[in-house]
């Protein structure tokens, strides 16, 4: 009994997450619909694009679409970090990480 009460709070669990995002497929769709393209040419659009925010964030530069936000990358220094539960510490080496600011019109729109 407790496994089949398990299985449909995860069921209804795992239906409530999976409709609160979407993943890149449905987006392709999105686009697909919104630009009245096909899902190929979406898909083609869709991928430049990510492709090319990416290769520019490689180059370390910054991406900025006005009113939607700015991606850019920041330079992490060496550290040292404390294994949690443990006394241990461990070195964490230098990386490079990517960031995203969100832009005044996109933050406008999600509070409403």
């Amino acid at each position: 009994m407790l496994k089949l009460k398990y299985y449909k709070v995860f069921k209804y669990f795992k239906s409530y997450t999976r409709s609160s995002s979407m993943n890149k497929a449905e987006f392709i769709d999105a686009v697909a619909a919104k630009a009245g393209l096909s899902k190929k040419d979406a898909k083609g659009a869709v991928d430049a694009v990510l492709d090319t925010i990416t290769e520019t964030l490689v180059k370390k530069e910054t991406v900025s679409f006005i009113g939607f936000g700015t991606f850019s990358t920041a330079d992490r220094a060496e550290r040292t970090a404390k294994v949690p539960g443990t006394d241990k510490t461990v070195k964490v080496p230098a990386t490079t990480v990517a960031k995203f600011k969100v832009g005044k019109a996109l933050k406008e729109a999600v509070a409403k």
